[in-house]
């Protein structure tokens, strides 16, 4: 039985591909929600609360951190959850699977692999590396039985995304608005690549113990993810424009979602690219065809008012 912590994107994805694959999921959830499926029992419990988590997991294969709080409750919520999950894996004696993101590094220069410096200047940033330096040590000493964090880029999904900014103007036929440069090569990483890294990882000794990065499409800049969103879902090719930068920290004073993404609008202002190639040379993972994971992601329209 494999326990699962999320519902989003990437715990739902996960949990489908598990559950296909005829392995057995316990999925974690405030609400209990996720997807349905004969092999998915959804719980409704607090990640946060130790020994509930503790007891859900006994017996479990592997325990996956794919919990997303909002944004601007990271420093207040990830530490009490990042500790359960801890002690989840501690007594149950199953490792601890973790999905990570690229804030641990702060701006580059490079293409980002996984020996670069935990650079963080972010708050965001800098709660995901405590969190990870935390799990290592219990791996590294002995607290629990193995760990690995599965790194990967902005997601191509259809929610918090550039797909879910750009589809309704490609559906109303609009001028699309980023918040963003539209002209800097960016690596997006499709969320079914994470869940499949996390479950092929979560399975093998060989990723214990160090964070690996997701294999991903090749780097797009936005204006060419945009329009290939547009050529697969067979809209018109959009018009593009960039918010004005002083409008978007305007906008921030006012919207905490906006806000955040201030905070992390380095990722955009220079190329950002992913480099995977040691995931994919030790554990023989790839990408999913860009256009495939485009038309995965497309959102369902919503239904049109009587």
């Amino acid at each position: 039985m494999h326990v699962i912590v999320g519902a989003g994107a990437v715990g739902s994805s996960t949990a489908r591909q598990l559950a296909e694959a005829g392995e057995q999921v316990r999925l974690i959830t405030r609400s209990g929600s996720g997807p349905v499926h004969p092999n998915i029992e959804r719980v409704a419990a607090d990640a946060s609360d130790s020994t509930t988590l503790s007891r859900l997991s006994q017996g479990a294969v592997a325990i996956y951190n794919c919990a997303n709080p909002p944004y601007h409750t990271w420093p207040t919520d990830w530490p009490p959850m990042h500790e359960a999950m801890l002690a989840a894996a501690e007594s149950s004696g199953a490792p601890l699977v973790i999905t990570g993101n690229l804030y641990v590094y702060g701006p580059v220069d490079r293409p980002m692999t996984e020996d670069m410096p935990l650079a963080a200047p972010t708050v965001k940033g800098q709660v995901r590396v405590k969190m990870w330096q935390d799990a290592v040590e219990a791996h590294r000493t002995g607290r629990i039985s193995g760990v690995t964090e599965v790194r990967g880029s902005d997601y191509l999904s259809p929610r918090y995304s550039v797909i879910e900014m750009a589809m309704p103007g490609l559906r109303a036929n609009k001028t699309i608005w980023l918040p963003g440069p539209l002209d800097n090569p960016h690596t997006f990483t499709y969320t079914g690549d994470m869940a499949a890294a996390l479950i092929a990882l979560g399975r093998d000794p060989r990723a214990f113990g160090r964070a690996w990065h997701v294999p991903s499409p090749a780097p797009m800049t936005m204006r060419q993810a945009v329009e290939r969103l547009a050529t697969v879902g067979g809209f018109e090719l959009p018009r593009l424009r960039s918010y004005p930068k002083a409008a978007v920290r305007a906008a921030g004073l006012f919207d905490r979602r906006t806000r955040e993404f201030v905070e992390m609008s380095y990722q955009w202002e220079r190329p950002f690219v992913l480099d995977a190639s040691l995931t994919e040379a030790t554990f023989g993972l790839s990408a999913t065809d860009v256009d495939e994971a485009i038309r995965a992601s497309i959102p369902a329209a919503e239904p049109v008012a009587a």
